[in-house]
């Protein structure tokens, strides 16, 4: 029975855990579901929960959203073309953006 419990509780702990990392990226949303925030903030914190989506764009990359006027700015380093590639989609695919400046840079992975 102890077995059972200290096996319950592990996974319990996991779940939990992974909860958390998925509620850090709604973060953003959070704090603008009170209307408390203007277009552009709401804006970019739609594209940061976007971007969150996908795991290959979490740390040790780093993608920066703001925005301007409906225009999306993405700054930050990737490892990979094909991640700056997939910051971007994803960024264009909130509804309100009108254009996103990609000024992600990669980083350089060599000695």
């Amino acid at each position: 029975m102890k077995a059972l419990h200290t096996s319950c509780i592990s996974a319990w702990v996991l779940s939990a855990a992974g909860a958390l990392g998925a509620c850090a990226g709604n973060r953003a949303i959070d704090q603008c579901a009170s209307g408390g925030c203007s277009a552009d903030e709401q804006l970019a914190a739609q594209v940061e929960a976007q971007i969150y989506r996908h795991p290959e764009l979490r740390p040790p990359n780093m993608v920066y959203v703001r925005a301007h006027d409906g225009v999306i700015y993405l700054s930050g380093l990737v490892s990979t073309p094909l991640q700056r590639e997939i910051a971007v989609e994803a960024a264009q695919q909130v509804p309100g953006e009108r254009r996103v400046s990609d000024n992600i840079g990669l980083e350089y992975g060599g000695r």
